[in-house]
């Protein structure tokens, strides 16, 4: 009697196509899938006061993930801005370079979060709701000197505790104030350059520090699509259709603001310093194209850099600088377009009204907090900076992080443009610049062309 045998062939898995696995589809799928679920539980009676069980879902799924977003916020902003300080000790012997390279990353990053202000104050993406101040929110309000006198820590950690009584009882609540820890961070980080050889091992612990918390970070983020689900489910369930029809006039306002920066704001300056406008466009525009497909300020370093200084004729010794700081710090889509129009729409969408004092503290957190994205994902990072230090409700993060796939890639763009302009300028008003490069017929530059420097050690950050 003969038995049959038949041999098992290994088939090879057969893995999901990348579009599903891509985060911005999770994202997008997540906000649709979050919508039917807050229209389901508004529709069967859910509300704010008395949710249904789906409706306490959304809620708790919601909330959980915000908690995760705010654990997150102080050992991020310390270890990356004291970082960034650090990294000027590759350029002690460029002082005068340095200084005026930071001083034109700020001087474009006010302009660039004066108009998302001007934006957001002219268009009201968020207004409309129907909303009421929540009693338990906390706005900065009073004095400028106040203000001024809030800005130094009363401990290191810039803790605040608040007790109150309540039928009796005592419950003490703890605060944190951000601004606090920027400033603490900013010292400590000057310090630390000023100490010299002293200070390596501190700075060594600090960059491993965020190299952990940048990995937690990136596991926060990649849940995201569960805290959307429920951010989104619990804002429908709340406040029905509003919501979608806030988010995509928030969208507008920002793809406005990031026009007006790349094509007017930029133009002008370059034509300023008596550079021509169609030579920077069409050398910096390879760059650009990559950032707006990749949105990744750190992926299209090489290229940026390459752009900077063979079509742009900035120096090398003063680019491998510039470029790479710009990177991480110089992002006027991400840390000051983004931010200012994200907060003034938060503030219109739960019906909080905030003061010049606040649109302030929007100025000084963009122009002073964008070395907080270093290395990091810098458009939530800075909102969630940006939200916290004017107390406004951090589920606004949850419900901008919608669409964000969708503003990221124009972000990145005007973020890449902005990193090699800044250069140009100061070049070009040092003496530096090769005109001769930078008049010079274009020829087109393929990614082959590409060659990441060797004096620049980069490590790609996880992105969104």
């Amino acid at each position: 009697m003969s038995t049959n045998t038949s041999s098992t062939s290994s088939t090879p898995t057969r893995r999901l196509p990348k579009f599903v696995t891509s985060f911005g589809v999770q994202i997008i799928a997540a906000l649709i899938i979050g919508l039917c679920l807050g229209l389901i539980a508004k529709y069967t009676g859910s509300t704010a006061d008395a949710p249904t069980g789906l409706g306490a879902t959304l809620q708790v799924l919601g909330s959980s993930y915000v908690a995760l977003l705010q654990t997150a916020v102080v050992p991020l902003i310390f270890t990356a801005v004291v970082s960034s300080i650090a990294n000027l000790r590759q350029v002690s012997n460029a002082a005068k370079l340095a200084w005026h390279t930071l001083l034109w990353f700020a001087i474009t990053a006010l302009i660039a979060v004066s108009i998302g202000i001007g934006l957001g104050v002219l268009l009201q993406p968020g207004a409309g709701t129907g909303l009421v101040a929540d009693s338990s929110y906390e706005g900065r309000t009073g004095s400028w000197w106040g203000f001024l006198a809030g800005l130094f820590p009363k401990n290191f950690l810039g803790l605040g505790a608040n007790t109150s009584v309540t039928e009796g009882v005592a419950s003490t609540s703890v605060s944190i104030n951000v601004l606090q820890i920027l400033v603490i961070a900013i010292a400590i980080g000057i310090a630390a350059l000023k100490v010299g050889k002293a200070a390596d091992p501190f700075l060594n612990l600090n960059a491993s520090a965020l190299a952990v918390i940048q990995k937690v970070l990136w596991w926060i983020i990649r849940i995201a699509p569960l805290g959307t689900i429920g951010l989104i489910g619990n804002a429908a369930a709340v406040y029905g259709w509003d919501t979608i029809g806030s988010l995509g006039k928030f969208s507008v306002a920002i793809y406005i603001g990031l026009v007006l920066v790349l094509f007017v704001v930029y133009p002008v300056l370059i034509r300023s310093h008596g550079l021509s406008v169609r030579q920077y466009f069409s050398g910096v525009w390879p760059a650009v194209q990559l950032g707006f497909v990749s949105r990744s300020s750190i992926g299209t370093l090489p290229l940026t850099q390459r752009v900077t200084e063979r079509s742009l004729g900035v120096p090398r010794a003063y680019a491998s600088f510039a470029v790479p700081l710009g990177a991480t710090t110089k992002m006027d889509g991400c840390a000051a377009i983004y931010p200012a129009v994200a907060a003034i729409f938060v503030a219109q969408f739960f019906g909080i009204s905030l003061d010049v004092g606040q649109y302030f503290l929007i100025v000084l957190v963009s122009v002073l907090g964008s070395a907080a994205t270093a290395g990091t994902t810098g458009a939530v990072v800075m909102l969630t900076l940006t939200l916290s230090t004017l107390g406004l409700p951090l589920e606004g993060v949850g419900l901008l992080l919608a669409v964000d796939p969708l503003l990221d890639m124009g972000r990145t763009a005007v973020n890449v443009a902005g990193q090699a302009l800044v250069p140009t300028i100061v070049a070009k008003r040092q003496g530096i610049l090769d005109h001769g490069l930078y008049n010079a017929p274009r020829g087109r530059m393929s990614l082959s062309d590409v060659e990441a420097p060797a004096a620049v050690e980069v490590a790609e950050p996880a992105r969104v």
